[in-house]
């Protein structure tokens, strides 16, 4: 007979005594132990709020600030004292985005959308990409200014970008701001996709506030799904694959060879569509959980038959508001601007600097280089429609630059992103072409080939993506260029890395399986009883904390 006396000694054995100071650290910030969805912590905690948060369903303001106190606590566990700059950046946005809803004219509401964006870009640039400035100053102009010491407030893009898009839906009249300050404070520090996304839009998201709470068995069913398929996708496959391989083999590459280079690239791209993937899965039950519904971030982007095809289903939320707030800002397919054409401009006048600078040590820098402008070019002149083919390709690029600087400040980001740009190029003439191609997707082998082809582009570009700098990604890059075939080499690794390499097939295969399968998974977890899948769901936190080495790894978008 299970007695609370049991509970407690089950309790002490496994997790050990709980005492005052532990309880205390529970609530005060620690660099070194975020609150993450992956942790027993965030467990404890949330089911305590979401008891009470039953409680309030029925109320309204009492339960979106219950909501936003948890979401602004929630912050303060991940990134300090600096909640308080979340707090700064939405009070300025709501008290513009009022100001611009009631102002009459065109001119003036254009001002203070200029001045907000300045604002916002502002805070972002100076936290994320001042020491960057910095560097790249001082390498061209020889200069001696000293790094700042900057902490970078976890998934400061993401809420940054989700304000935004406020502001301007409101500015292109899409949307009317929320009555109140609580409701806007609820909509952009909403907790389950506060740090990493979804990046959510306010059209969508706002009038679910105002609807009634109405959470079904079916949405019950989904949530716990998603977040058991998130926990195994983070914690099972994508944590135990970067310890215990991929970070160090991309650490220090030359110490590697040539094999484990290349399957630590194959690693790192299931590694990272794991964690991002698997958060997005979690932070969209929670949020479905609490009565709301999250877009879906990913749509098994590895088996994408093109480069345009894969951001389609790679990262949603953002693809999608590059495209709708950069790309259509700046043109589109429609017309160039200035910011449209000087991007690409600045970026392959570096390359082709890049290239002449090495050109003693090696010619092939300069021969990427131009191999890279003249490619460019032959994407438009090469078109029916050179005009709007040059615009298009322009726009695109800038914008594939700019989500690549997004991601991270470094010239592998940059170059990314500039690669993602190149080839979206590469597709849209390819497709002019042979437009054939696009309706052949019954035809097995061609589809066999064109997801083998984009997968391999994408992993390659991946290692710019992971590496530290530009220099450790050429290093992983030329180690792979020397690999050779040597089986019992190959035999030899597999087998001292058994564990990864199995957790990494588990991981495509998982990510490979026809959909008929996930839905036949889905139909058998719809069928269990309520506390089998409460079972389920604490056997997964139960080998979380089981498997817990070196603690709990943060999500690979925190730093976004």
């Amino acid at each position: 007979m299970i007695t609370t006396d049991s509970i407690n000694n089950w309790f002490v054995q496994n997790f050990g005594t709980v005492t005052l100071e532990q309880a205390k650290s529970w609530f005060i910030y620690n660099p070194e132990e975020k609150l993450l969805f992956n942790t027993g912590l965030f467990l404890g905690l949330f089911l305590v709020f979401y008891f009470v948060y039953a409680f309030l369903r029925k109320t309204f303001y009492l339960r979106l600030t219950y909501v936003i106190l948890f979401s602004l606590f929630f912050y303060y566990k991940s990134s300090g004292i600096y909640f308080l700059l979340l707090l700064l950046s939405s009070v300025v946005d709501y008290s513009l985005s009022q100001i611009i809803y009631r102002e009459a004219k065109v001119s003036r509401k254009k001002i203070y959308l200029v001045i907000s964006v300045i604002l916002n870009l502002g805070l972002l640039g100076y936290f994320k990409y001042m020491n960057f400035m910095i560097v790249t100053f001082n390498d061209m102009f020889h200069g001696n200014y000293q790094l700042h010491d900057i902490f970078l407030p976890v998934g400061i893009s993401f809420y940054t970008f989700q304000s935004m898009s406020y502001i301007i839906e409101i500015y292109r009249e899409e949307i009317k701001p929320t009555k109140n300050y609580i409701e806007y404070l609820f909509f952009v520090s909403f907790f389950p996709q506060l740090v990493a996304g979804p990046i959510v839009r306010a059209k969508d998201f706002l009038p679910q506030i105002y609807q009634k709470l109405n959470l079904t068995k079916q949405d019950v069913n989904n949530a716990l799904f998603l977040i058991i398929g998130g926990l195994i996708k983070k914690t099972v496959i994508s944590n135990y694959i970067s310890i215990n391989f991929v970070d160090r083999v991309f650490d220090t590459p030359m110490n590697y060879t040539s094999f484990e280079n290349l399957m630590a690239s194959y690693g790192y791209a299931i590694q990272i569509y794991c964690d991002f993937s698997g958060y997005s899965d979690m932070a969209i039950g929670i949020a479905l959980l609490l009565g709301f519904k999250l877009p879906a971030n990913f749509r098994t982007p590895y088996k994408s038959t093109s480069i345009t095809d894969f951001w389609r289903r790679w990262h949603i939320s953002l693809s999608t508001w590059l495209k709708d707030f950069l790309y259509i800002s700046i043109g589109g397919n429609r017309e160039g601007t200035f910011a449209g054409f000087l991007f690409p401009s600045l970026f392959f006048f570096g390359l082709l600097l890049w290239g002449i600078s090495n050109v003693k040590e090696s010619f092939i820098p300069l021969t990427i280089a131009l191999g890279a402008i003249v490619i460019f070019c032959l994407t438009f002149l090469l078109s029916k429609k050179k005009n709007q083919t040059l615009v298009t390709n322009f726009n695109l690029f800038t914008t594939m630059l700019l989500g690549g600087l997004w991601h991270g400040a470094g010239a592998q980001f940059i170059v990314w992103g500039a690669l993602h740009g190149l080839a979206l190029a590469i597709h849209k003439i390819f497709v002019e072409f042979f437009p054939s191609k696009k309706e052949k997707s019954s035809n097995f082998l061609w589809t066999f080939f064109s997801i083998v082809i984009t997968f391999h582009f994408v992993v390659f570009c991946w290692i710019f993506f992971r590496a530290r700098d530009f220099e450790t990604a050429l290093q992983v890059i030329n180690n792979i260029g020397q690999l050779t075939f040597e089986p019992e080499q190959w035999k030899v690794i597999v087998l001292g890395y058994k564990n990864v390499f199995l957790l990494m097939l588990f991981g495509y295969v998982w990510h490979f399986l026809p959909e008929i399968f996930t839905s036949k998974m889905k139909f058998v977890f719809d069928k269990t009883p309520l506390i089998g899948k409460a079972i389920v769901l604490g056997f997964i936190y139960w080998i979380v904390y089981a498997t817990a080495v070196a603690g709990s790894q943060p999500f690979i978008y925190f730093q976004f």
